[in-house]
């Protein structure tokens, strides 16, 4: 593995809590400190040992927060529901400036003051119309509280909405300082690269979730967080593939010329090649371009082989030099199995050794996989979105097992009965970044049919990927006609 993928494997995140005294009211004091300082009628800070998701609505977020990071706190600001511009951030400005939670009155807000064991609130938002909760109306009130300066411990928050979720943001800056050392990103995953860059600072930076992502379930808010601030990073940095980067690709088998580019050239040659051909579309496109090569690592074969399965696989040991020389260069790798009789789950586990690779993707090629009757080239094949979503499953869970970053998960398709029941396969899976890779050869306007009747119906989740092929296209496309022509550009590009 190499220092361009290597990232920051075993970080953890830590979030401390500072000490410090102010007061509410005339003679009450409390302590703001972590959970092994005394005073039961104090403030206290609970240093969480990973990232912190505040997940849900603004409600619902501002209360996560608080059960994350404070154990109690005899006074809380308690906004109306509804309040917004300059009452809602006068709100948040007292809460941060005296150290205490930010809550939205609501479902569970009772709970919460009991738990902090609040006696005192300050209340923000309209009045006297019946709106306040019984847990509100219950309690003491206070004018204000004191301004003072909270001990300083600099966090990285990302939310897709910091206005919406400003309770729980002020309810984090309360419990770790307020300020600059408090980053609040917007990004609808917290695996976005930028967000990645600022928890990987030196030291390292915790990092705090706030409110639900676009496109991730709730219950996958932690995984991305983890991998987040522990994945190694790719090629090109980050853990997500698509969109920071596009992906430019030799495709082929090593010492095979008639397969593809890839192998017309020896290791180091390969590697240069394609660092080359990424360059010329660098010059072309605004996001990052990798180089990449697709391996073919089992190949269809006319011979049924001594397992009948009419697939010659081979051993990840050989393809180990090629896997490991393209890590150290930033050059990803797909390994792309041909299956035969074979089932491309029992294929792909074969070269788990090599899928453990933070910089190592799947590509599943259904035009070879065939029936048990049947032999390569009597016809073309196809696979149910049963057997794709079997090899999904288990690929998820070993980048999730092994806390690597999201892995390039290829279909490729030139036959709408390749995927026959494409509507079916997972798009959900927060390890996999799914590509449809649309690789089929002709005139370019037989290609541009083919790239049309792909896109049909296909899911918003998915990328599309694109081979060239430089005997059998008619003309090939250059890589300026490439990103001119094809639309949308695709994120994968490869060479055959």
């Amino acid at each position: 593995m190499s220092a361009a993928t290597q990232g920051a494997p075993g970080r953890r995140v830590v979030l401390v809590g500072g000490v410090v005294a102010l007061g509410v009211a005339a003679g009450a004091t409390w302590l703001v400190g972590t959970t092994g300082d005394s005073g039961s009628d104090g403030v206290r800070v609970s240093p969480p040992t990973g990232p912190v998701i505040a997940a849900g609505d603004p409600a619902a977020s501002a209360l996560a927060a608080s059960k994350a990071l404070f154990v109690s706190a005899p006074a809380v600001v308690v906004v109306a529901p509804g309040t917004t511009g300059d009452d809602l951030e006068a709100a948040t400005l007292l809460a941060t400036q005296a150290g205490v939670p930010c809550l939205l009155d609501g479902e569970g807000l009772g709970a919460e003051l009991d738990r902090l064991g609040c006696e005192r609130l300050v209340r923000r938002g309209p009045d006297g119309d019946g709106r306040w909760s019984e847990a509100v109306s219950s309690r003491d009130e206070v004018d204000t509280l004191p301004a003072l300066t909270v001990a300083t411990h600099p966090v990285v928050v990302v939310t897709p909405d910091p206005v919406a979720h400003a309770a729980a943001i002020a309810t984090v800056r309360s419990a770790l300082g307020a300020g600059d050392v408090v980053q609040v990103l917007r990004s609808d995953d917290p695996r976005a690269d930028p967000v990645v860059a600022a928890v990987r600072a030196d030291p390292p930076l915790p990092l705090v979730v706030v409110g639900d992502a676009p496109g991730l379930a709730t219950t996958a808010l932690a995984g991305a967080a983890r991998m987040a601030t522990m994945a190694p990073e790719l090629p090109g940095g980050g853990v997500l593939p698509f969109p920071g980067r596009r992906m430019i690709a030799l495709y082929g088998h090593p010492g095979v010329p008639g397969l593809g580019l890839l192998g017309e050239q020896d290791l180091d040659a390969a590697v240069e090649r394609a660092q080359d051909l990424a360059q010329e579309y660098q010059d072309l496109v605004r996001e990052r371009v990798v180089p990449a090569f697709e391996i073919i690592a089992t190949i269809a074969d006319s011979a049924a082989g001594a397992d009948g399965d009419y697939s010659s696989e081979a051993d990840p040991e050989m393809l180990r030099p090629w896997v490991d020389a393209a890590g150290e260069a930033g050059v990803y790798v797909v390994l792309d199995l041909q299956p035969g009789r074979a089932d491309f789950l029992s294929q792909a586990k074969r070269y788990t050794s090599l899928l453990t690779e933070p910089h190592v993707g799947l590509a599943l090629d259904p035009e070879w996989r065939i029936g048990p009757d049947e032999r390569p080239l009597q016809r073309i094949g196809h696979v149910e979105a049963d057997e794709v979503n079997e090899v999904a499953t288990w690929l998820a869970k070993l980048t999730r097992d092994h806390d690597l970053p999201q892995k390039v998960f290829t279909l490729h398709q030139f036959q709408l009965q390749m995927l026959r029941d494409r509507d079916r396969i997972r798009t959900d899976l927060p390890e996999l970044a799914v590509v449809v890779h649309v690789d089929g050869h002709g005139t370019p306007e037989l290609k541009q049919e083919t790239w049309a009747a792909i896109q049909t119906d296909l899911p918003e989740e998915v990328h599309l990927g694109w081979k060239n092929f430089i005997d059998e296209d008619t003309p090939t496309f250059t890589p300026e006609e490439t990103v001119r022509d094809v639309s949308p550009v695709p994120w994968f590009v490869s060479y055959q």
